[in-house]
């Protein structure tokens, strides 16, 4: 039972996540160039810094983006195995 309802949360957070435009256009962005880092999320979205990195951590926090450090930089990829279980999820409603 623990196992289920960690999946829910999992696709709550997730969902939760990805309703947001300024969230999918991150996401889209990070689709593209494979990796962002937070200033580009500014300039993408033209919000303040302390803006992006909320926007930043829900999806971090949703498990669908993860971070890496380099130097002073982190860097933001896809967590790819994430969306293919949140896709896995959805298609059951097709």
């Amino acid at each position: 039972m623990v196992i289920k309802e960690q999946e829910t949360a999992f696709y709550e957070k997730a969902i939760a996540a990805i309703a947001d435009p300024y969230r999918m256009s991150i996401l889209e962005e990070i689709l593209e160039k494979g990796a962002i880092r937070c200033c580009d999320v500014v300039t993408l979205t033209g919000l303040s810094q302390p803006t992006c990195s909320h926007h930043i951590r829900l999806l971090a926090e949703s498990e669908l983006i993860e971070c890496r450090k380099e130097g002073r930089n982190n860097y933001f990829t896809l967590n790819r195995d994430r969306f293919k279980r949140l896709s896995g999820f959805i298609t059951k409603f097709a």
